[in-house]
């Protein structure tokens, strides 16, 4: 199969061929004669999976072959949950649109930076517009954009869109769109909400489910690893397996915004050459990190999970959880930054004696049955589990007693 039997321009397929992409994936194989048809799309795409040019090469196509109406209109629009997942579409639909005989006006919308420039540059509308909704929904209150032209809409990692609180905004740009559109929803992951959204947005959709056997050749190769560490000592660990390895560039994920800041400092304390991004950032400061560690002007990239979402680096060799994710779902998220466009990655998790129940449920909802490692010296000293319970991750919440107890046992123990 190659992208011109799919059905797309031979100003596109050249244009691929000049960066090298000569074979679709299997989302593309799916999904792009799927749009070009006109019809409304439902896919499962894991992260690595190509699914960005799934859609974005079909909607350049069929917008070039008419022109935008006069006004401050768009004609396509592509919804995302975070800055970086918005500037990386709009990388991949540049690099493409510079091969149309007539290239479309495609602009990114997201916050962190003055809305001003994005009113002055949308007069006249845009063909595609790439947006996160509560920048969308600030320009459409100051008239900067209308929606009522809009023929295609793409919500991109559906998934993340409604777990990151986009519900009501999500709420109020759809009620702005006009009811006769195509509808395009990608998603790794479909819990019920995102079942009921599809339900309500798409009309007669066609269902491209990359679980199914048939994508199980490009899946990607990642080695997963779980480390056994005390959690005061995960910084020290973390120096030790980057020094010891040589490891180029490393994307660590940590829980809080603070703690990219902290582990951050402690690791250019140890001479490696690390930085951090998180949301409160400016965003010229988020696209300079980002920039810098693709570069492989930094070593050590810090990050909470939604200001990593989006990150698109072909050869990342390793992912660190160094603090787990909340869901299993982000486990998914956060592995998949490795081992993208046929590489090798390893994904390491350190798991301390609170969080084992955590990862074990982890496991059990990715179907993953991991070995258990430790490194010389850095063997845990606490290896106390704490009692699961069935009513969630968190365990049962000890007393005062029972903690006092425990830390006293391991105050002996150690002795």
């Amino acid at each position: 199969m190659s992208f011109s039997s799919l059905g797309l321009s031979e100003s596109l397929v050249r244009g691929l061929a000049a960066q090298n992409y000569t074979l679709p994936t299997p989302i593309q194989t799916a999904a792009i004669p799927t749009i070009l048809r006109g019809q409304d799309v439902w896919a499962s795409a894991p992260t690595g999976s190509g699914k960005t040019a799934a859609f974005a090469l079909p909607i350049l196509q069929l917008l070039s072959t008419s022109t935008r109406p006069r006004g401050r209109f768009a004609r396509a629009l592509i919804l995302v949950p975070t800055r970086e997942l918005a500037t990386q579409i709009g990388e991949t639909i540049s690099r493409a649109n510079g091969h149309l005989p007539n290239s479309l006006k495609t602009m990114v919308l997201t916050g962190g930076v003055s809305i001003n420039p994005q009113m002055m540059a949308l007069g006249g509308g845009a063909d595609i517009i790439i947006a996160t909704p509560g920048r969308l929904l600030d320009l459409i209150a100051h008239n900067a954009v209308s929606l009522s032209t809009v023929s295609i809409l793409v919500l991109d990692e559906a998934d993340r869109l409604l777990e990151d609180g986009f519900s009501d905004e999500l709420d109020k740009i759809l009620a702005l769109l006009p009811a006769s559109r195509q509808s395009l929803l990608f998603s790794a992951t479909f819990p019920p909400a995102v079942q009921s959204l599809a339900t309500n947005l798409l009309r007669d959709p066609v269902r491209h489910n990359l679980d199914a056997p048939a994508a199980s050749a490009t899946e990607p190769d990642i080695l997963q690893r779980v480390i056994e560490v005390d959690a005061p000592r995960r910084t020290q660990l973390l120096r030790h397996l980057i020094e010891e390895n040589r490891w180029s560039g490393v994307l660590v994920f940590v829980a809080t915004k603070y703690a990219t800041e902290h582990v951050a400092n402690k690791l250019r304390q140890a001479g490696l050459v690390a930085t951090a991004l998180h949301g409160e950032l400016s965003q010229s400061a988020r696209r300079q990190a980002l920039a810098d560690f693709k570069a492989g002007d930094v070593q050590v990239l810090l990050a909470t999970d939604l200001a990593a979402r989006g990150i698109d680096i072909v050869r990342l060799p390793v992912v660190v959880n160094y603090d787990l994710p909340r869901s299993p779902v982000d486990y998914t998220h956060r592995i998949g930054r490795t081992g993208r466009a046929g590489e090798t990655g390893q994904a390491i998790s350190f798991v301390s004696a609170s969080t084992h129940a955590h990862f074990l449920l982890i496991e059990k909802r990715q179907n993953l049955d991991l070995r258990r490692e430790q490194i010389p010296g850095f063997e845990p000293v606490d290896t106390d589990v704490p009692v699961q319970t069935t009513g969630g991750i968190k365990g049962k919440r000890k007393s005062k007693k029972d903690k006092l107890r425990e830390a006293t046992t391991r105050a002996l123990r150690r002795l």
